[in-house]
Order: C-alpha cells, then structure tokens, then sequence
C-alpha cells in the first residue's frame, strides 16, 4: 500500500478492518469533508481512502481546505498514490459552492486552539454556526444520505463530581465567559443538526469526541498529550504546574475514525453519540506517569521523572479539578468499539514519530 509510516500503516488496516461499518454503502459515493488537515479530518481522509483500495468502494473524497499548497503537502502520499482525493478551497465563513454530487458530509471544520477561543469568541461563533448552516442547507438540497457533526465533550459544561456522562446528562456552560464561544457554539450546533433532521428530515447526526490523539500528531502540537511525549523523547522531567487531579477520558485517533463512520452510516438522524475509550478515565498526573514509565522510554534514556511544580499562581492560571467520564455505551450498541489503550495512544504516537 501507499504509507510509508508503519504505525500509521497499522492504523489504516485497523479502520479498514473494522466489520462493523458497513463499507459497502459507501460504494461509489462522494464524500466532503471539513477540517481535512487537522489531527482528525487527515486521520479520516486516509482511513476512507486505504478502505477505498482495500474494499473496491470506487469512493471519492472532496476536501474544504484554506490552503492547497500546505494540504498537497499534508496529503503528499495519498496525492503520490492517485488516490480519488480532490481539494475545494475555501474558507468555513464562506462555503464555497459545490457543484457535484454529494452523499455524504464529515464537518470537522472549526478553530481548535483555546488561545483562539479567547481572544476570537466571535468569529469561533461565527466560524461554527455559519458553516454549519451553510452545509446543512446543501444536505438538504443535495438529499445525501447521511451528515455527521464532530463535537466535544465541552458541550457537557465544568463538571465537579465523577460520575459517568451520557448523552442526556445536564451541562452548565457560563455564557459570560468567552473562551465558553466554542463549547456554546458547539452546543448551538447541535441544535441546528437537530432540528434539520425533525424539521426537514436531514439525515444530520452528532459525535461527541473526547481529547483525541495518536498517529499523525505533528511535531509542533503544543496540547498536554504532546508535551508529555516530547518530554520522553528527550529524557527529559514532565513538569506540572498543577496538581494535576482533573479527570477525562481519551481516544486514539483511528479509534476516533471508525467511530465517526459508525455514527455516519449506523446512527440515527437527531441523535448525539458519545466516543471515548472509557478504559483510559484518569488524572492529568496519572497521564503524564504512564507516559513517563512507557517501554519505549528505555530507547530515549529509560523512564523519566514527573514533577508537580504548583505555585500560588497556579489557581489563577488553571480551572480547578474538573471531571468527564463519558458513557459510551450508545454508541457501543451501534456496533463500535475502541482498541487502543492509553499505553498504546502514547506507544504508538511516540513510534510514529522516530
């Protein structure tokens, strides 16, 4: 096949694998995707096109990007490949227009970057509810056959006691607050693929992913997860700046892929589903200890040291503990199921970098 990273490789067999998704129904379909070359949208572009040549689907993947010269480069392999992949520039604040067919819609699409939320809340409001009506619209027009929306665990709000989270559970989000622009946004969203489906009869379905990270993680991620994997590849100490106590689940990034395309082709329309591996609910510090004690630490020096460097600034800095342990047991019933642990998400991120 066409990937020269053999962890990557791996991954992509993993996804296309997977006898729970029904590759069949996607057999000579168009797919469009949003957020193509971020961590995720790369993840399930790749994923649908190894499918393609390993399934005989005759699939075609069109990619909304910002950029073509940077998604050529991100997409060199599959390009290289002559895979069915073709870009569509545009911007999320004005969507272009498609003038082929569509089947399917993946809406990714959206600022990721909590540095953004804070100083841009009104274009990450403006960015997530535009787009999101813009591709509704042409679902709509279009009659696909099924539109899914990548959302977050931050819909759920600050939650302060463990307990298990499933898709009807409250959520508070402060309004006042503007780095709440993306979880509300998100929520707002939700409502919008809702209400398409009752009103309108939109096959629009909704994914509530948890932190998401694995294989294709690049080099300059500046996220938690990515800073304890640099710290054990140069053998060097994992510094807190808190106590590291808030709690949540994680998913690799293939696990994240087979998840999104059960949603697509198994969930139903006006339906939210929870991802995650419930299996990896710990604390900050617990993440950064399995990091630091990993087997493949020994190739960088051995296991390395874990430092809680808390300072009475700390608490203005960081939120106080808070706690997501999603309830997947929804989605669970569609079929779909994670493979790969917390040990493995760091293994395999770390691998497919060296």
């Amino acid at each position: 096949m066409w990937i020269e990273n053999d962890v990557f490789r791996e991954d992509m067999e993993a996804i296309a694998g997977a006898e729970y998704i029904p590759w069949q129904e996607l057999q000579g379909s168009t797919v469009f995707v949003t957020g193509a070359t971020g961590l995720i949208g790369f993840n399930v572009i790749s994923g649908l096109m190894y499918a393609n040549q390993k399934h005989n689907l005759s699939l075609k993947v069109l990619a909304l990007v910002r950029d073509r010269a940077k998604a050529e480069e991100r997409f060199a392999e599959l390009i290289a490949n002559g895979a069915p992949l073709k870009f569509i520039e545009g911007d999320l604040m004005a969507m272009p227009e498609i003038q082929v067919d569509v089947d399917y819609i993946i809406h990714g699409g959206s600022p990721t970057a909590s540095k953004y939320f804070v100083e841009h809340p009104v274009e990450t409001i403006a960015i997530n509810l535009n787009s999101s009506h813009d591709l509704l619209e042409l679902a709509r027009a279009k009659q696909m056959k099924s539109i899914v929306f990548l959302s977050s665990m931050e819909v759920y709000g600050s939650l302060h006691r463990q307990e298990k989270v499933d898709e009807k559970h409250e959520s508070f989000i402060d309004t006042m607050n503007p780095r709440n622009s993306y979880p509300e946004a998100k929520r707002m969203v939700e409502a919008m693929f809702t209400s398409y489906a009752a009103e309108y009869g939109v096959p629009a379905k909704v994914i509530r992913l948890t932190q998401t990270f694995g294989a294709g993680v690049r080099k300059g991620d500046n996220r938690v997860f990515a800073q304890f994997a640099r710290s054990v590849m140069k053998h060097e100490p994992i510094v807190l700046l808190t106590k590291g106590g808030t709690k949540h689940d994680y998913l690799y990034t293939a696990d994240a892929v087979t998840a999104i395309l059960t949603v697509l082709l198994n969930g139903q329309p006006g339906e939210a589903y929870n991802a995650a591996n419930e299996s990896s609910y710990c604390s900050i510090k617990e993440m950064a200890e399995t990091a630091a004690s990993l087997p493949i630490a020994d190739k960088f020096g051995g296991k390395v040291e874990v430092k809680i460097a808390e300072s009475g600034e700390s608490s203005k800095i960081y939120p106080p503990e808070l706690y997501m342990d999603l309830d997947t047991r929804k989605i669970a019933k569609l079929g779909w199921k994670p493979e790969y642990g917390l040990d493995d998400m760091f293994t395999r991120m770390i691998k497919s970098r060296v």
